[in-house]
């Protein structure tokens, strides 16, 4: 773990939970895609840093979430580098409790307030297309998160950050987060259409054919929706159909679980809603999901 692979001359990525790419931008210079979910990853970034001899200018977070911007505020501390964060993704990345109360819906409780879920305060500033070093490419990735990126580098490697799971991720987790599923099937269909020499999602193995994965990523999406409607036949409370989705995935419930999967179904009930398969229903004071 925390192994630097070389994918192609100046671009590589640092095997961790959540792969961290780095782009060298000059003979001792390199920027880094996403930094670890926590001080400890940044530390041992910082090593495979200095082993090389290495100087960090920027870190370009593709997204938000506690794990690809945990290692933010140590290395930013270590080293003063910039760091840069894509639309609302910068004010979630200044602001972590953000995540926690989107999550929940509400301040969120102490239970929901730990690392997994709430980086450290990053000092970011709005990523834009002229803060990229020469030749690499910004690639709007939505779906997974409101304004998620990946880059191409000079070298034609494709970083794609949470854009799509293994399918072991798939097959252990099931029903991965999302805030917008029509966005992330738009995505992956536009991804599956991408020609590089390498792609490295974060949290898949680094290959240079994507498609097959992306399309599998597509199927599971459109399996849940079949589920929720199922569910949905009959009239039925928000909790009934997520009960229904955890018993029938074999899932197991907590705090953690409930507001991620929780906030998922929510956007495949938007989703179902805004595409004239679900409506409302108000019942005893009561709102169901009812399939049309």
């Amino acid at each position: 773990m925390y192994e630097l692979i070389c994918v192609a001359a100046n671009s590589y990525y640092i095997e961790s939970p959540a792969k961290i790419g780095l782009i060298r931008t000059c003979e001792n210079e390199v920027c880094l895609i996403d930094s670890g979910n926590d001080k400890d990853a940044g530390k041992k970034v910082r090593k495979v840093l200095d082993e090389h001899g290495w100087k960090l200018t920027a870190i370009f977070n593709t997204h938000s979430h506690a794990d690809h911007i945990g290692g933010n505020q140590y290395l930013q501390g270590q080293t003063g580098c910039k760091i840069y964060a894509p639309g609302i993704e910068c004010d979630f990345t200044n602001h972590p409790i953000l995540e926690s109360s989107y999550l929940y819906g509400a301040n969120p409780p102490k239970d929901l307030r730990h690392k997994f879920l709430m980086a450290k305060e990053s000092n970011a500033l709005l990523l834009t297309e002229d803060v990229l070093p020469d030749g690499v490419q910004l690639l709007p990735l939505p779906g997974h998160s409101f304004d998620m990126v990946g880059f191409r580098s000079v070298d034609d490697v494709v970083y794609l950050a949470d854009c799509l799971s293994s399918k072991e991720t798939l097959d252990k987790y099931q029903i991965n987060f999302l805030v917008d599923p029509e966005a992330y099937v738009n995505t992956l269909k536009q991804v599956m259409e991408i020609q590089a020499q390498m792609f490295v999602p974060a949290h898949a193995d680094a290959t240079e054919e994507i498609a097959p994965l992306a399309q599998a990523n597509i199927d599971k999406v459109f399996e849940i929706s079949d589920r929720i409607l199922e569910i949905c036949k009959e009239p039925t409370i928000f909790e009934e159909i997520l009960q229904q989705l955890f018993a029938g995935y074999e899932l197991a419930m907590n705090f953690e679980q409930y507001v991620l999967v929780g906030s998922t179904v929510r956007s495949y009930l938007s989703w179902l809603r805004d595409s004239g398969k679900l409506q409302p229903v108000f019942e005893n004071n009561h709102l169901l999901w009812e399939r049309l």
